[in-house]
């Protein structure tokens, strides 16, 4: 069930590539954000005694919003709590849709016939908001020759993680070890769906870290679409000139507490698909020394059920070669993940400082780098490893 509320634009916020920010003025309906009720969800704004909202959102959807505009948002987030952003999410701008003259005072039926947008490859699929993109292989686009026939990665180094803040981690090794490197992101669709959701790839593309990104599955935004996981992975390396790939989920991840559900199991799935395309793949693995969970304290479960059930091709698993006696009870744990992987001790020398050097703000799970050093050092190590490997 989808808790809709409706809304007036009443300032405009930050901007990133693909997102805006906003501030909304909802009437309250006595159940945090209309969940539940089904027809009684949609509320009608009455300023004076409304609240204001943060939402979010995205122009290539929904059109740029304007101070004044009335908007209809899908609220589940706020209501749920969830912590990766806890945004309103604009859904339409029903005075105004896409195409029309700017200002609240222009009506749908003034919105001028959009051209039908370039390529055939519909993402978010039989949704309400299912849009078309054009695929980096299909026949419209300027790389179809070139990836007709691709089948290779021809060795390519590609980091797979559970979680999107490893990202800015495996960037900063690899560019601290050898700058200039060409990463790809290549983001799969386990976490959002829109890779405009990621403050942390606006900042990294900003900041030259990243050469482009691709988005894989039902996931959309990149600078390259793709179908699936393969295609995507053989975009970055033709099409984009990777050097090194790094495949994640977007921001977000859901799990269950469970073996085997949770979203980050899809690392374990990247690993075959790199194996099969002949590529190299360098695991992170996910540890902590902060988290609350049992599960996820020193090496997390994550890790062992995708590298250790999931991914049946071998892959390098970076650990740093710090002693003491959290660092020997990751690597005990990290010892059922052989023989099939490799386990590699990486010299964490010099990466606290490439850390440091992020140009975004490195949060994995509302834990910063000093609350949780320990996740981002693996994921360090592991581009470590990656760059070591590059041609």
């Amino acid at each position: 069930m989808v808790g809709w509320l409706e809304g007036t634009v009443t300032a405009l916020g930050r901007t990133w590539p693909g997102a805006r920010e906003l501030t909304v003025r909802c009437a309250g309906d006595g159940r945090d954000g209309g969940i539940g009720g089904g027809h009684e969800a949609v509320v009608r704004p009455e300023p004076a005694d409304g609240v204001d909202r943060r939402a979010l959102a995205y122009p290539e959807l929904v059109g740029d919003p304007q101070v004044g505009d009335r908007v209809l948002l899908n609220v589940n987030a706020q209501a749920l709590g969830l912590g990766t952003g806890g945004y309103a999410l604009v859904v339409a701008i029903p005075d105004r849709l896409p195409g029309a003259a700017a200002g609240p005072g222009a009506t749908a039926a003034s919105a001028a016939a959009d051209p039908s947008p370039p390529g055939h490859m519909v993402k978010a699929r039989y949704t309400p908001l299912q849009t078309v993109v054009l695929g980096v292989d299909e026949q419209d686009s300027p790389h179809h020759e070139l990836l007709r026939d691709a089948d290779d990665l021809a060795g390519l180094p590609v980091v797979t993680a559970d979680l999107h803040s490893a990202l800015p981690a495996v960037c900063a090794a690899v560019l601290h070890d050898r700058p200039g490197t060409r990463i790809a992101y290549v983001m799969t669709d386990g976490g959002a769906l829109p890779l405009w959701f990621s403050r942390t790839v606006a900042g990294l593309r900003a900041a030259g870290w990243l050469c482009g990104s691709v988005t894989v599955g039902q996931a959309f935004g990149g600078d390259l679409e793709a179908v699936t996981l393969h295609t995507g992975l053989l975009a970055a390396r033709h099409v984009l000139g990777a050097q090194i790939a790094v495949v994640c989920q977007g921001p977000g991840n859901l799990g269950t507490g469970t073996k085997w559900g949770f979203t980050g199991v899809a690392c374990g799935e990247a690993v075959n698909a790199v194996a099969a395309l002949n590529g190299r793949p360098f695991g992170v693995l996910r540890v902590s020394e902060a988290d609350s969970r049992e599960r996820h304290r020193g090496l997390s479960h994550h890790s062992l059920t995708a590298y250790g059930r999931v991914a049946l091709a071998p892959a390098d698993l970076a650990l740093p070669d710090e002693s003491g006696a959290f660092w020997d009870g990751v690597r005990a744990q990290a010892e059922a993940l052989t023989p099939r992987h490799r386990l590699r001790a990486v010299p964490a020398e010099g990466l606290d400082a490439a850390l440091a050097a992020s140009p975004v703000a490195l949060s994995t799970m509302g834990r910063d780098r000093d609350q949780d050093r320990a996740n981002f050092l693996a994921a360090a190590c592991a581009g470590r490893l990656a760059a070591a490997a590059t041609r």
